[in-house]
């Protein structure tokens, strides 16, 4: 399979698109503000118990305070609490856990009053971002992860992916591991460890270490709330979790963000750091590799199956859980052994677009899958199996349970980060009965680029809604002729699928804007 990530910023925000083959399958959106992300590292206090509920909140600096369950706290929170504090105290010199006297475990069915005060403080890790009203999900359980391993501090048990299989293979892993593993620290094998160098290994736990370094200097510094270790940018995450041999291009319109992957690269595969290049080019990058036009296309409350002839699927939303129909189309009639054969294979089809569908919208929680009825039970196995395949490559904890006996798939899947929504249906621009005549508009337009070219001697890029641009250049004479004959000076006209009807933009060769209009 071939994977292209295209990384495009914007006004402060950065956009991650994940393609598989030319479909985009992830994106993912960061704020240049966004400073609650998952992974990242805080030194928090407790504001309030909510023994009811056996959790506290905490305040990490955020608008709403931080949810912290009793089963988070994790079995080595005592002894989390003295490192903290005796670094606070400067009792605790070095990041060194080298002899550090390891606390009593804690109950696991214990009660959070009796572990935790009001205005204790806290180290704490995000494990899910701010998702509407709540507050962000913290644990006291601290990770660290790299490319090939995960630090955990106050463990000293190596611990292997069961995805590797050989048993050779895990043998030398966790030999060369425990040989450089730092005391005091436990290690997860994961599964992209599988053949890797000993200098490779090496230096992902020299990293590591180097991380935990980094927060204990910031934990001295004594400021509550703070963060005291921020996690990966989003691009060198999806890097570092999904990075692999199938990667043909990681495209990006950012010369900064463009050498720090190469330098991420450098680290991890210097073999591959060619692979990523620099898009310098006045049609917006997501526009060029049709992510806009995909967007719209697989958002909504209907999204066609491809290659189905006419199948759909049909995606609600309730407050408690997400269903899923799918619809054949009217295309299938019961009874003959062909369709019986053409309905398993419209589900087939299906289930590669769902697993598709909750990567791209990061669904999560319950979701309710009714797929069309089949008699066959071979079939029905067949499908499930499918789907759990097809399923395999989300990276979001999930679990699948086989048809029930009313033929309704059901799925549990992590959420960490708000759902993705993206309105495909375009604003009215005669909802209050009238608008600016289009003839306007254009005049406007040109009225517009007359008065820029006074003052601007370069190339002039007009953005404009994909259905406008087709009015602007059509025939020998269009519009865009009529400019260039009227002001002799081409205007570089580029459709864009995420416009508004009547929206415009106006660019020099620099990329500055100009001058816009929005009805």
């Amino acid at each position: 399979m071939k994977k292209e990530l295209i990384v495009s910023y914007e006004d402060d925000l950065t956009k991650i698109a994940l393609l598989e083959d030319g479909r985009l399958c992830e994106l993912h959106e960061e704020e240049d503000k966004n400073d609650f992300v998952v992974g990242d590292l805080f030194i928090g206090k407790v504001k309030k118990l909510a023994p009811n509920l056996n959790a506290a909140f905490v305040n990490i600096g955020y608008d709403k305070d931080a949810f912290l369950h009793y089963q988070d706290l994790g079995p080595q929170y005592l002894t989390y609490r003295k490192f903290l504090k005796d670094t606070v105290s400067k009792k605790q010199t070095t990041s060194s856990l080298k002899n550090f006297e390891i606390q009593p475990e804690i109950d696991k069915n214990g009660t959070i009053d009796k572990i935790i005060a009001k205005d204790d403080i806290v180290l704490l890790q995000i494990t899910k971002e701010p998702i509407s009203t709540k507050g962000p999900r913290i644990s006291t359980q601290i990770s660290l992860t790299g490319r090939f391993l995960v630090l955990i501090p106050f463990d000293n048990k190596v611990s292997i992916s069961k995805k590797i299989g050989s048993s050779e293979e895990k043998i030398r892993l966790r030999t060369l591991i425990n040989s450089i593993k730092p005391e005091g620290f436990g290690v997860i094998i994961r599964t992209v460890a599988e053949g890797k160098k000993v200098a490779d290994l090496h230096n992902d736990m020299n990293q590591l270490i180097q991380k935990w370094e980094n927060t204990f200097k910031n934990i001295q510094k004594n400021k509550v709330p703070s963060k005291v270790l921020s996690e990966d940018d989003k691009a060198s995450s999806i890097l570092r979790d999904n990075f692999n041999q199938d990667f043909v291009n990681i495209i990006c319109d950012d010369e900064q963000m463009v050498n720090e992957m190469k330098n991420y690269l450098e680290v991890i595969a210097p073999e591959r750091k060619n692979i990523v290049q620099f898009y310098d080019s006045h049609i917006p990058l997501l526009e060029y590799y049709n992510v806009e036009k995909q967007l719209k296309q697989s958002f909504g409350k209907h999204v066609n199956i491809p290659s189905s002839k006419g199948a759909y699927l049909v995606i609600e939303h309730t407050e408690a859980l997400h269903v899923v129909d799918v619809n054949s189309g009217n295309n299938i009639t019961a009874g003959n052994t062909a369709n019986k054969e053409h309905a398993l294979n419209v589900n087939k089809m299906a289930a590669t677009e769902i697993a598709r569908q909750l990567r791209l919208r990061d669904m999560g929680g319950i979701i309710v899958v009714d797929f069309i009825d089949m008699t066959n039970p071979d079939h029905r196995k067949d499908l499930y199996e499918h789907f759990r395949t097809e399923m395999s490559r989300d990276k979001a904890r999930h679990k699948i349970l086989p048809p029930s006996k009313f033929g309704l798939i059901q799925i549990t899947r992590q959420r960490n980060r708000p759902e993705k929504q993206i309105d495909t249906k375009e604003e009215n621009p005669n909802k209050d009965g009238e608008i600016v005549a289009p003839i306007v508009i254009v005049e406007r337009m040109g009225e517009t680029i007359r008065t820029i070219m006074q003052k601007e001697k370069g190339k002039l890029f007009l953005h404009v809604h994909p259905f406008v641009e087709a009015y602007l250049t059509k025939g020998l004479k269009s519009i865009q002729m009529k400019w260039f004959l009227k002001y002799r000076k081409w205007v570089n006209i580029i459709p864009r699928d995420s416009f508004k009807y009547l929206e415009y933009k106006i660019y020099n060769s620099k990329k500055e804007e100009l001058s816009s209009y929005s009805n």
